[in-house]
């Protein structure tokens, strides 16, 4: 519950912060009332893509056999994690200039009268968020909620998304849109941590590898992952009381090269803000 609530909260936040950028920008043009038809289209759009994909894993996994459905779920979790890491990178290069260069593409299009391609603009950045979440929550596999269940989480990650969005729209200075992203970031990176677990774990109880030394190690006594608690911490960082060498050296694979990536990242961007600004030309 905890895991599909977080990444619905984040997800639908992030959403948000899109249509709130577009729908500030269009109040400002002469033709608003028409933008705002297109913008409301294209939010409508970008879901049903959403939809449409969830609809198509679905129905995949009708027609495949017991096996074949194991490895297909198993690659989603892999699919899961690495589409997690892609977007917490992926903020970190654009995060400065996203609002810019939503707005520059809004404005090509309000130029142009080209209101088609401003909404599929809109459908592409919502769709972008709402594909990102349908598969985050299969590949978390809905933590074996059933329907109803399922449905009051996501409304209240929707929920307490609009309340996040309402209170960064203030423009409070403790809890702010940095603020959001890179403690989420940190949740994101644990998460696809952990998912990494889960599919090698998948992986080596089905026999298509091998744990080499399973258990390493047994710390049940002090945290059981099959408890409440545990069971929580074990999703969200991967962590196993009975963890195979392979899951481990995993693991530790993924944070090494996630830690370094994120290092050289910023060593990039404060090499790129020091760079001195070329002398204005003079005639």
């Amino acid at each position: 519950m905890g895991n599909t609530l977080f990444v619905v909260w984040r997800e639908s936040a992030e959403a948000m912060l899109v249509v709130g950028i577009l729908y500030a920008w269009l109040k400002r043009q002469p033709d608003a009332s028409l933008g705002l038809r297109y913008l409301w289209g294209g939010v409508a759009a970008g879901i049903a893509l959403a939809l449409l994909l969830a609809g198509v894993m679905l129905g995949i996994a009708t027609i495949l056999s017991s096996e074949a459905l194991d490895y297909f779920q198993t690659g989603m979790v892999l699919v899961a994690s690495a589409l997690i890491v892609q977007m917490v990178f992926w903020m970190r290069r654009h995060g400065r200039t996203f609002k810019k260069d939503l707005e520059s593409d809004m404005q090509k299009n309000v130029g142009s009268a080209n209101w088609w391609g401003m909404l599929v603009v809109v459908m592409l950045a919502v769709g972008r968020e709402s594909a990102e979440t349908v598969v985050f929550l299969y590949g978390i596999g809905m933590e074996g909620q059933d329907v109803p269940t399922f449905i009051l989480v996501v409304a209240l990650g929707v929920l307490a998304a609009y309340a996040t969005f309402w209170l960064l729209q203030q423009g409070g200075k403790i809890f702010s849109w940095r603020s959001f992203f890179r403690f989420s970031e940190v949740l994101l990176l644990l998460l696809a941590g952990g998912l990494l677990v889960t599919g090698i774990d998948r992986l080596i109880a089905s026999g298509a590898l091998s744990g080499i030394v399973d258990p390493v190690w047994d710390t049940t006594a002090l945290l059981d992952d099959s408890g409440r608690f545990g069971g929580v911490v074990s999703a969200l960082t991967g962590y196993r009381a009975r963890p195979s060498l392979l899951s481990v050296a995993a693991l530790a694979l993924y944070w090494v090269t996630v830690l370094l990536a994120l290092r050289r990242y910023a060593a990039a961007s404060r090499g790129h803000a020091g760079k001195p600004r070329p002398a204005p030309l003079r005639g």
